[in-house]
């Protein structure tokens, strides 16, 4: 799909549902099932200048290979209110993105014809993240959080702020927050009570310019998989049978350590 700078992309769910297999009243009957939501039809692009680019994705998945190819099915920006749209997240029917304004908050209950609901002003607002009632936000000023226990009415939790010089993508593991912070390093913040949230460690062994970081399980292993801009791809693994006896728990405490790298161009 040909866009003037996309920057970002979502889906409803990583998983190849095909909602147009569960039409029909004869399978709802024999299976019980119920109608998927339409937002599962599409995957949803930001573009810093055009706002959001939807495309129906069930080409992917009709069994025919000779028509994959996306196309755009509807392109949004009223008002010009995405304008520098650059993060998206979507939680159900929500869509939370990030743009010049702040956090945008829109409604895809029909996905072809979007509804704006609110702006969250931040100052420059880089990332967002859901977990649960809550959205996880870094701007210029750090790490805050969202209130989205009602989505229609989401606001910024006063004072409940971590602050970091140079905060950008956060990703969130149960009570944990994981922030790449530049220089900083990786800063591991425990969300046990999102409102209150604390710094749990501050991790900069080998780490130059945190720009991004995705965690993920193997085994019975967790790493941290962090973008460090010029130092290139560093893998953190923060917590094995070895280093944390108790790492069989719901959410047991990290404890970083840096076991490999590889370096970018």
């Amino acid at each position: 799909i040909e866009s003037t700078n996309a920057t970002c992309l979502s889906l409803s769910t990583t998983q190849p549902v095909a909602p147009y297999r569960n039409e029909g009243k004869l399978m709802r009957t024999v299976n019980q099932e119920k109608p998927f939501h339409p937002i599962y039809n599409y995957m949803i692009i930001t573009d810093s200048s055009e706002g959001v680019i939807l495309s129906d994705i069930n080409t992917l998945s009709d069994g025919e290979p000779r028509n994959n190819h996306l196309t755009r099915a509807l392109t949004w920006n009223e008002d010009g209110i995405l304008n520098g749209a650059r993060d998206i997240e979507i939680g159900g029917r929500y869509a939370y993105i990030m743009a010049d304004a702040g956090l945008v908050v829109m409604d895809f209950d029909q996905p072809l014809e979007p509804k704006y609901i609110t702006t969250i002003p931040l100052n420059d607002g880089r990332d967002v993240f859901q977990q649960f009632r809550y959205l996880f936000v870094t701007d210029a000023d750090g790490l805050k959080t969202i209130d989205i226990t009602n989505p229609r009415a989401p606001y910024l939790i006063d004072g409940n702020i971590v602050e970091l010089e140079d905060a950008h993508r956060v990703f969130v593991a149960r009570t944990y927050a994981y922030v790449a912070a530049g220089s900083e390093g990786l800063i591991i913040v425990d969300i046990t009570k999102p409102e209150q949230m604390k710094i749990h460690k501050r991790f900069t062994e080998g780490i130059v310019d945190a720009r991004d970081v995705v965690v993920a399980s193997t085994n019975a292993s967790l790493y941290a998989y962090i973008a460090d801009g010029k130092g290139g791809l560093k893998v953190v693994q923060l917590m094995s049978p070895s280093s944390q006896p108790r790492y069989y728990g719901f959410s047991a405490e990290p404890v970083p350590e840096l076991i490999a790298s590889y370096p970018m161009q």
